[in-house]
């Protein structure tokens, strides 16, 4: 969600170049308030990720013509137009019509998930979500409801409107607030989120495309202050009926019933999970490469 600001003279990286020129293609998609080639975020795990895989080719998307669109789409265009645009770009470049991997920050990553589910040619290889809710959230950025009367109310203001067609269609962050107390409220009117959680009905076009990840890596931030609840990161939420105790992805009726096909992915050691003791997108250059570069190789 929130801008990926860190690294800064930290770019370069010291060691053995772990790559070569028959690298896997490398798909980037930002978060919240950011953009494709934001020098301190975007752009330096670009270059990152280009210095530790010498050859490798990486695409960070960029949802519009310019930077500035790029940002302001993150914020005010349909998630669903969105990641038709994502696809389409990722279909017409010839690079990555071998396959690629995907790694998304943020809601980036949310988005990512749904170019698997939707997009399957060419073929996404490993999804690496950083800090991605794949769950949503019901709360507001910085702002956990859980310990603030005031964050509460304002929760309940936007938890009035969210799922009204007009903030449904224009704000992004709207298409992925999940009221797990008003669920059918929520199953109903969540244009994005419910649909690639198969809250309404089952897919199975888009079971099967998420299947056939090799690897679905999530990245949890310990100490995030961004997303809540946090376990969204690894694909919890808040228990049904009530927003304070919390349920792991095991114990949820999406693995239970296995609409998303994630109960045979994670026998089959195809679910990844990680953490980084930090707050939200907030990780030093040691940590990215001993724990994502090798989904990247």
């Amino acid at each position: 969600m929130a801008s990926l600001l860190f690294f800064g003279s930290l770019l370069f990286l010291s060691g053995a170049a772990l790559g070569s020129n028959n690298s896997i293609p490398l798909v980037l998609w930002h978060g919240m308030g950011d953009n494709c080639c934001n020098p301190l975020s975007m752009g330096s795990i670009k270059k990152m990720v280009e210095d530790k895989l010498p050859g490798i080719y990486v695409l960070s998307l960029m949802i519009g013509k310019t930077i500035a669109e790029d940002t302001e789409s993150g914020f005010f265009v349909d998630v669903n137009k969105q990641v038709d645009i994502a696809c389409e770009k990722i279909a017409q470049d010839p690079k990555l019509k071998g396959g690629y991997n995907a790694m998304g920050f943020s809601q980036g990553a949310q988005f990512l998930r749904a170019v698997a589910q939707r997009c399957p040619v060419p073929p996404m290889k490993n999804l690496i979500s950083v800090g991605g809710q794949h769950q949503g959230v019901y709360g507001l950025p910085r702002c956990p409801g859980e310990s603030s009367h005031i964050c509460d109310w304002i929760r309940r203001a936007l938890d009035s409107g969210a799922y009204t067609d007009a903030v449904q269609k224009r704000l992004v962050q709207a298409q992925y607030w999940h009221d797990p107390i008003n669920s059918d409220l929520y199953k109903q009117h969540s244009l994005f989120l419910a649909d690639i959680n198969q809250e309404r009905v089952v897919n199975e076009t888009y079971k099967k495309n998420l299947m056939s990840l090799e690897k679905f890596v999530m990245v949890k931030f310990l100490k995030d202050t961004v997303v809540d609840p946090v376990i969204s990161e690894w694909f919890g939420f808040f228990k049904p009926g009530q927003a304070k105790e919390t349920e792991t992805l095991q114990e949820s009726a999406l693995y239970k019933e296995d609409r998303l096909g994630l109960a045979q992915m994670d026998k089959a050691g195809k679910l990844v999970f990680l953490f980084s003791d930090g707050d939200h997108l907030q990780f030093d250059q040691a940590w990215f490469n001993a724990k994502l570069i090798p989904y990247l190789q």
